[in-house]
C-alpha cells in the first residue's frame, strides 16, 4: 500500500489541494451569509428564504465534500513514506489547525440549524468576528507546511 501511496503522491498533493481551496472559500464566504441572513431577514422576511436556500446549498453541496475530500486526502498525505517527519513541531500545529478547522465547519452547521429553526441568537458583529478565525488558521497551516518550524 505504501508504494502505492508513493506512486501516486503527486496525484494526491493536487487533490488534496484543490479540496482544501473549495473548503476554505466556503469556510470564509458561509459566516458572510449569516451575517447578511441576520442582518437583512428582520428587514425583509422574504430574504430569509433565499439566505436558508444558499446556505444550505453552499454547505451541503461545496463545503461537505470538499471537507471529506481534503480529510480523505490529507490523510493520504499524512501516511505516504517520507512526507510528515512527526519528530519535528510542524505537522503537531498544522494538525492542530486542522482540527480547530474541523471544529469551526461544524459549528458553521449548528448555526445554519439555528436560523432554519428561528433559535439563533448570534449577531451578525458576532458573525463578522468569527468569520476571521479560517484566516488565522490558514496563516497557521501555511506557515506550518512552507516554513517547517
Amino acid at each position: 500500500m505504501t508504494d502505492f501511496l508513493i506512486v501516486i503522491y503527486p496525484w494526491t498533493k493536487a487533490f488534496h489541494i484543490m479540496s482544501v481551496i473549495s473548503w476554505m472559500a466556503g469556510l470564509f464566504y458561509l459566516p458572510r451569509l449569516f451575517v447578511h441572513h441576520v442582518e437583512q431577514a428582520s428587514v425583509n422576511q422574504a430574504m430569509a428564504s433565499v439566505f436558508e436556500m444558499m446556505e444550505v446549498k453552499l454547505l451541503r453541496a461545496i463545503m461537505n465534500p470538499a471537507f471529506i475530500a481534503t480529510w480523505v486526502f490529507g490523510l493520504c498525505l499524512v501516511f505516504t513514506p517520507g512526507i510528515v517527519d512527526w519528530t519535528e513541531i510542524w505537522p503537531w500545529t498544522k494538525a492542530g489547525a486542522v482540527l480547530v478547522m474541523t471544529w469551526f465547519h461544524h459549528w458553521l452547521g449548528w448555526r445554519r440549524r439555528d436560523l432554519l429553526n428561528g433559535t439563533n441568537t448570534w449577531t451578525g458583529r458576532q458573525f463578522r468576528m468569527m468569520n476571521e478565525l479560517p484566516t488565522v488558521l490558514m496563516v497557521i497551516i501555511v506557515l506550518s507546511v512552507v516554513v517547517r518550524f
